[in-house]
């Protein structure tokens, strides 16, 4: 049929590409990535995450991730899509558990943040929940960045890891009494510079 024959041509021009691409020649990749660029962001990032800068950001670590790690792929046949969605759907997921790590650690820390109060049934309802999540993600980062490399490994280690209190000690090469200072110390500088008020 002439539309077995269509796909079979477009397949046959991506594994002439992609091949092209492994070779060296990565501005080969420009019109696959083109082709499924729309069904990677409608389909598969945005609907699993609800945001669209979040998601255009993850489509373009998407190609950029398949141009660094080009040369695993292995053609099956199928096409270069299914790979491409896979890379997709694993930054999702590492969007996702950055998320419930942020919020985590929030918890702990008993950080204050600003929420808003949005009821469910505005259509922009999740919008405003996702800006508030990268903003809180930015303001962790900010903040973990701005204490020493051993407060920060301390909180990494007890709250961010989960780690037992002994593990952690033992990571730093201190007692576990000096390790329970050193993570109340570095909660404060945590609270502080995040901007939260610490309780007196």
């Amino acid at each position: 049929m002439a539309t077995d024959a269509a796909a079979a041509e477009k397949l046959g021009e991506e594994q002439r590409l992609v091949e092209a691409a492994k070779r060296g020649d990565l501005n080969a990749m420009r019109p696959v990535f083109e082709r499924y660029a729309n069904p990677l962001y409608g389909s598969v990032i945005l609907p699993r995450l609800g945001d669209a800068a979040t998601a255009e950001d993850v489509l373009r670590d998407t190609f950029a991730t398949a141009l660094a790690k080009l040369h695993r792929f292995q053609w099956t046949g199928a096409g270069i899509y299914p790979w491409l969605r896979q890379i997709a759907v694993n930054k999702v997921r590492d969007i996702h558990r950055h998320s419930q790590r942020s919020r985590r650690l929030l918890d702990a820390l008993g950080a204050e943040t600003p929420t808003t109060t949005v009821p469910e049934e505005r259509p922009d309802a999740q919008l405003i929940a996702a800006q508030e999540q990268r903003e809180n993600r930015r303001r962790i980062e900010d903040a973990l960045a701005k204490i020493s490399e051993r407060y920060r490994r301390a909180i990494e280690l007890r709250l961010i890891e989960e780690q037992p209190r002994e593990a952690c000690a033992r990571a730093l090469g201190v007692k576990l009494g000096t390790f329970d200072v050193l993570l109340y110390r570095a909660v404060r500088a945590f609270r502080n510079q995040f901007g939260a008020r610490d309780p007196t």
